[in-house]
């Protein structure tokens, strides 16, 4: 009786491996929402004080919401070059908002639209400024130029010019339900790509008083101490009187507090649109059977150590939020603590679609974290960050630095400052650099966390050569 009631349960668990596996290799519905310069806490899922983002919260309640997701470049067009190629920025060669992705990059929806797919573009490309034009890999494509407006843009929808008034984010979300409601059969995949929550921010205007009684509350690494200061790099505390810094913002445009009630405004739209997006998905009955991913280009720095905007390597500005539902596939309500970035979003949806990653992809996908243990016990224990110095910029210096579970540090280039390294365990607002710096002698670690320190090093290395950043690329010096 034991003996049959084991071959029971060995039966019945191939027959499961074989069920998630054949389901797995389905060629899946794919829809892509990305949100420009949203920050990883700025959902009520994520436990921010006052902003409701109920659409958000249902999505995350539906699927996976992965904690500890993050950028390898803290910019718009590098980042959203990396989503689309799986590659670092020293690769793509997407290295600031002026450059355009080269047209011959290997991107998921070109590998998509050859193996069946039909694919759509909605929204803001941001990847050069200069042009509008369809950007291989898409079947569908309603874009504008650069950064476009929040109030009225030139679409060009599919070589046509075409003058579309309306709040932004509702035509973006508009114009995506409208090509989703024309989808009878798949496989079929949509990025939406929004302009907001970018800065200069103009709310809906159903949302244009949210938020007008509240006291927004500054960071506490925000004042301007010596304790807030202490062993910080010196281009930290000048950036607090520049168009990034809290003393100076945007040539003081505006100030602190309008600032960050206009982002959370401008944010209740987002929610708004993914509310739609997920109504029609269900509508057609497609909800269950698609992969969504919901995230951001880069993070957003709201007052931290006396800075906005992103760039730096700290956390907000490298963090975002990545929201991944697929009833038929993924449990619901879970969240994973694994380190994602947004170079294994292209090799997700090439698995999600049945399709190998390139070999030069550098991301790895993220498609079986919430069903293969092994997957996870073989996921990665340290990300590497970069970003290069932009002339037009030039508040923030390159950098390149290593994050692991517990540990954080960040080497600057092309000035002679202090670097940094924080116990993200023990503080994890980022406020006390263990490294002291004097330039009459070499830096020193504070003692108990000098091994780590040497091992990060060392990590930090071993990413260099794995990821070809050995050496720093010579635009970058």
């Amino acid at each position: 009786m034991k003996h049959a009631y084991t071959l029971m349960v060995r039966i019945a668990v191939l027959v499961l491996v074989c069920a998630v596996g054949a389901s797995a290799a389905t060629k899946r519905n794919i829809v892509f929402i990305l949100v420009d310069d949203m920050r990883f806490d700025s959902m009520g899922c994520a436990g921010h004080s006052f902003l409701k983002t109920p659409a958000l919260d249902r999505l995350a309640a539906d699927g996976i919401r992965f904690t500890r997701a993050f950028v390898t470049t803290s910019l718009c067009s590098p980042s959203r070059a990396s989503f689309l190629t799986g590659l670092y920025a020293h690769k793509h060669n997407v290295l600031n908002n002026a450059s355009r992705l080269p047209a011959e990059s290997v991107t998921f929806p070109r590998r998509l639209q050859e193996n069946g797919y039909r694919t759509a573009f909605v929204g803001k490309w941001h990847m050069g400024s200069d042009s509008d034009d369809p950007r291989p890999g898409f079947d569908h494509w309603a874009s504008f130029r650069g950064q476009g407006s929040y109030t009225k843009n030139d679409f060009n929808i599919n070589g046509e010019k075409k003058v579309v008034a309306g709040y932004v984010t509702d035509v973006i979300t508009r114009m995506a339900t409208d090509w989703l409601d024309q989808q009878e059969d798949g496989p079929f995949m949509l990025y939406v790509s929004h302009k907001a929550v970018h800065a200069g921010f103009i709310p809906a205007p159903r949302h244009r008083d949210a938020f007008s009684d509240l006291k927004i509350p500054a960071p506490d690494s925000m004042a301007h101490t010596p304790e807030n200061y202490f062993r910080k790099p010196k281009w930290v505390l000048a950036q607090r009187n520049s168009w990034h810094g809290v003393d100076d913002m945007y040539f003081k445009r505006t100030s602190f507090e309008p600032f960050i009630r206009d982002y959370h405004r401008t944010m209740l739209a987002v929610d708004d649109g993914v509310g739609a997006i997920v109504a029609k998905l269900k509508e057609k009955g497609l909800y269950a059977s698609t992969l969504l991913v919901f995230t951001s280009d880069n993070g957003f720095l709201h007052g931290e150590h006396g800075l906005i905007d992103k760039r730096c390597m700290y956390e907000p500005s490298i963090r975002i939020p990545m929201i991944m539902t697929c009833p038929e596939l993924f449990e619901a309500g879970r969240e994973m603590e694994q380190m994602v970035l947004n170079v294994d979003v292209a090799p997700t949806f090439l698995e999600a679609a049945g399709l190998p990653a390139p070999e030069s992809m550098q991301g790895r996908s993220f498609f079986r974290l919430p069903t293969d243990p092994a997957a996870v016990a073989g996921w990665r224990e340290a990300i590497l960050y970069e970003y290069f110095f932009e002339r037009s910029f030039p508040e923030t210096p390159t950098c390149i630095g290593i994050r692991t579970d517990r540990y954080k540090f960040i080497e600057y280039h092309g000035i002679w400052d202090a670097n940094e390294l924080y116990d993200l365990e023990a503080d994890p607002d980022e406020m006390h650099n263990l490294i002291s710096t004097s330039h009459r002698k070499r830096p020193t670690v504070d003692s108990p966390h000098r091994q780590a320190y040497r091992e990060l090093r060392n990590e930090l290395d071993r990413l260099r050569d794995e990821l070809g950043v050995r050496r720093l690329p010579t635009w970058a010096r």
